[in-house]
């Protein structure tokens, strides 16, 4: 069974990847903000650990608690929408730090303190959106979280260059999901969406290393 690391799991599709996992057999090391979530991952018999990706000094204690793990499958789920713009408004300091520390600054701090902890040939996945996608484009409803996300593929590609040859590195489209960030009038449920994700990551081979792909496994333009 794998060893598998899920970077934000307190609810949504993070959460279910947990549930999934665990009831495939696989070992669960997860990370959440508060108490209330913590023990609801302990509960399903993963290895909760605090982490408040916003943090930095949360995220300077991960590393060690790794330590021992060898992670066959990384997901990094964690992630804020922001202010729900339609049009060009300009966002608040607040607001646009806020999304930018948790969707950008968030991974690059993260993800340097897991690589001693990777095992060979991992697979490693962060939640992203097409939204962030230059090229499918069509509106320019929440900037700043397009703006983040755009920043997150750049940030993932750079990850998949570190690693290449040691980890296949992708930035994954959950899908339009039934979550508190997407609403439900979305288009797909929380465990379809997951399984979904899971099966990508499993399906990888080398030459995906870097790539974007929509959760049911066709590549997305940048």
């Amino acid at each position: 069974m794998a060893q598998v690391l899920i970077i934000g799991a307190s609810r949504g599709i993070g959460l279910e990847l947990v549930k999934q996992h665990r009831d495939g057999g696989d070992t669960v090391v997860a990370t959440a903000r508060d108490e209330e979530s913590l023990t609801r991952l302990r509960a399903l018999g993963a290895t909760a650990i605090k982490l408040e990706v916003g943090d930095v000094q949360s995220i300077a204690g991960l590393a060690w608690q790794l330590d021992g793990f060898h992670f066959d499958r990384v997901m990094y789920v964690a992630g804020v929408y922001g202010p729900r713009t339609i049009g060009l408004q300009p966002p608040s300091v607040a607001d646009f730090d806020a999304v930018m520390h948790t969707n950008v600054l968030g991974p690059m701090r993260v993800l340097p303190q897991i690589l001693d902890a990777l095992a060979p040939d991992a697979r490693i996945g962060i939640v992203s959106s097409r939204m962030g996608s230059i090229g499918l484009r069509a509106n320019s409803a929440g900037w700043v979280y397009r703006a983040s996300k755009a920043a997150v593929n750049s940030v993932m590609k750079d990850v998949a260059m570190t690693l290449d040859g040691r980890a296949i590195c992708v930035s994954l489209h959950p899908g339009w999901v039934k979550t508190d960030m997407g609403g439900q009038e979305a288009d797909i449920d929380v465990a379809t969406s997951a399984s979904s994700l899971r099966a990508v990551l499993d399906g990888l081979k080398a030459g995906d290393n870097g790539a974007f792909f929509n959760y049911d496994g066709s590549p997305l333009p940048w």
